[in-house]
């Protein structure tokens, strides 16, 4: 199992005139409900524009910790920093998308992602707004479908309109909370390609925080992979991701390396299970 190295958290404030880094850093983060620990210990820098995967069991705590980065919970102790500034609250710099769609189902879908336009720019007129919305729903291959509501798409078609509206915020943080996880397989596979041609296709890229269960969707999509132990949540092991842009899954999964690599990541979650099996 590859030991976990904690970064360097040394904190710099931007020079004035200069444009902030849009990074995050995390530093001794813990988090608790009442008198149970959720989260200890949590380090992790993730660079401007780069693409981390927080990959755990259920109960390790990264879906708590993505929402602790988009300000929906606050730490008990630590710090937690994006951009250089302390995250004291959720805001449009942090979009975020959901397993669960969470598009209003009384807009159409262009008036839902209108609504993110609006936020990333109150003053333009309406009409602007969605001739903006209509871009983004282009974007992932919505753009006939735009007058419906969501509750006539289907789940993969709610998520690339959940997505689309994410985009829209023009945030330079996109945090994902396993969104693909309700998805059958096929659906699952079109989006985490549709998910890895927008973020590539974007000047300049967005830094994602992306939560999931799965080795493979982890390997697949992320630069760099924080694996998650529980109970309470901690990063257990941090592993680059080697393999070369853009990635093809067909000989992805052919990659002896990759395997290596699955096995290796794998090995660090059996270990975490069965020290706390018996430790119970």
């Amino acid at each position: 199992m590859t030991e976990h190295r904690r970064t360097d958290t040394r904190h710099a404030e931007a020079p004035a005139g200069q444009a902030r880094e849009h990074s995050l850093r995390i530093e001794r983060l813990n988090f608790a409900y009442g008198d149970t620990p959720i989260l200890r210990g949590i380090d992790l820098h993730v660079r401007e524009g780069e693409f981390l995967a927080l990959l755990g069991p259920s109960g390790s705590g990264k879906s708590t910790l993505l929402r602790l980065i988009a300000g929906l919970e606050s730490p008990t102790a630590g710090r937690l920093d994006a951009s250089g500034r302390p995250v004291s609250g959720p805001g449009t710099d942090r979009a975020v998308v959901f397993q669960h769609y969470a598009l209003f189902p009384w807009m159409t879908v262009v008036d839902n992602v209108a609504e993110a336009v609006a936020k990333a720019h109150p003053r333009l007129p309406r009409s602007e707004r969605r001739a903006r919305a209509l871009k983004q729903l282009e974007r992932v291959g919505l753009g006939e479908v735009g007058g419906n509501h969501p509750f006539e798409l289907s789940g993969g078609m709610q998520q690339r309109a959940a997505i689309a509206r994410a985009l829209a915020l023009e945030s330079p943080f996109l945090l994902m909370d396993e969104p693909f996880g309700a998805l059958d397989p096929i659906n699952r596979a079109k989006l985490q390609d549709l998910l890895i041609e927008v973020w590539q296709g974007s000047t300049p890229r967005r830094t994602v925080v992306f939560v999931t269960h799965d080795v493979d969707e982890a390997l697949l999509l992320a630069d760099r992979i924080a694996v998650m132990g529980a109970t309470p949540g901690r990063i257990i092991a941090e592993h680059s991701v080697p393999f070369a842009r853009p990635r093809q899954r067909a000989a992805l999964f052919k990659d002896a390396g990759f395997h290596r690599l699955r096995e290796e990541i794998a090995e660090a979650l059996d270990a975490d299970t069965l020290a706390h099996l018996e430790a119970a």
